[in-house]
């Protein structure tokens, strides 16, 4: 029996995340006693086709803004976090989120808190943030950053600022390097390829296709060895949709990114970093 409360603003959050019904997500809670992505995976182990959102997706309005040094070796891409739509759209709002960015890559940071603390250009990030949270009365905050170093970093920004996308390469391959960030921002891979995915991510895979197995009355009475190799098989799905070169290229489905990264110029993509609002 579940020792947290919960409550009903818990239950909608859960819906938003997963767009599962309400007595499903207070049931996943329950069991869960809370814990989100314990209560995402409760909902999958039942079938439910739920839209699972990862870590990237964390503020609710703000700005992304994605931007490459001049060179291309280096990549940032900070979130700027606000409460609502009105001030996320606002001009001024985009452009003090931009002055943000410039700031990291002006001063070459390499952490949020290294960023929080460059100046931008005649006080800190940190004062600008205060200042700014003052003059508009909501609360504002930088709430993620990444940095990519490579090669070649492409940089894109999707949605009116709403996602923001970098990829690094092997070498200078400006055009390939948008078309791989759209395909990112559009289809939110896990991670690079195969080899990539880390092994939690496989094992938490692996658990949930096997508990959907010994629910399917045709699998009853199987061994888990024989079941352990199902999974293995249906595992090859989920790297095709989930890992970026695997995936069906979006602007041309008849290929695979691995096949169009092959056509130009055997393009290798090192790391890829994609921050999106909720």
């Amino acid at each position: 029996m579940s020792t947290v409360t919960i409550s009903a603003q818990d239950i909608n959050k859960l819906r938003q995340m997963t767009g599962a019904g309400m007595m499903d997500c207070r049931k996943a809670l329950t069991e869960t006693n809370g814990d989100f992505e314990a209560a995402i995976d409760w909902l999958r182990k039942q079938g439910q086709k739920v839209a699972a959102k990862r870590s990237d997706r964390e503020a609710k309005e703000g700005v992304v803004i994605a931007q490459t040094t001049d060179d291309h070796k280096t990549g940032i891409v900070v979130c700027v976090s606000c409460e609502t739509d009105f001030v996320s759209k606002n001009a001024d709002f985009v452009a003090f989120a931009q002055s943000i960015a410039e700031a990291a890559i002006g001063h070459n940071v390499k952490s949020l808190e290294e960023l929080m603390n460059a100046k931008a250009p005649h006080t800190t990030v940190a004062e600008m943030v205060n200042d700014k949270l003052a003059s508009i009365g909501e609360k504002i905050g930088v709430t993620k950053f990444e940095r990519i170093d490579a090669d070649y970093v492409a940089s894109y920004i999707h949605g009116a600022y709403r996602i923001g996308v970098l990829v690094g390469l092997n070498k200078d391959a400006a055009e390939a390097g948008k078309d791989i960030a759209m395909q990112i921002a559009a289809l939110n891979p896990v991670a690079v390829d195969a080899a990539s995915v880390p092994a939690s991510v496989i094992a938490r895979e692996k658990d949930i296709i096997m508990e959907l197995m010994k629910q399917d009355p045709k699998m009853a009475g199987k061994p888990d060895e024989m079941l352990a190799k199902i999974a293995e098989g249906k595992m090859g799905a989920f790297f095709k949709e989930q890992t970026l070169t695997a995936q069906a290229f979006v602007k041309d489905g008849s290929k695979t990114v691995a096949d169009y990264l092959k056509e130009n110029g055997d393009v290798k993509v090192t790391e890829f970093k994609r921050v999106a609002l909720g």
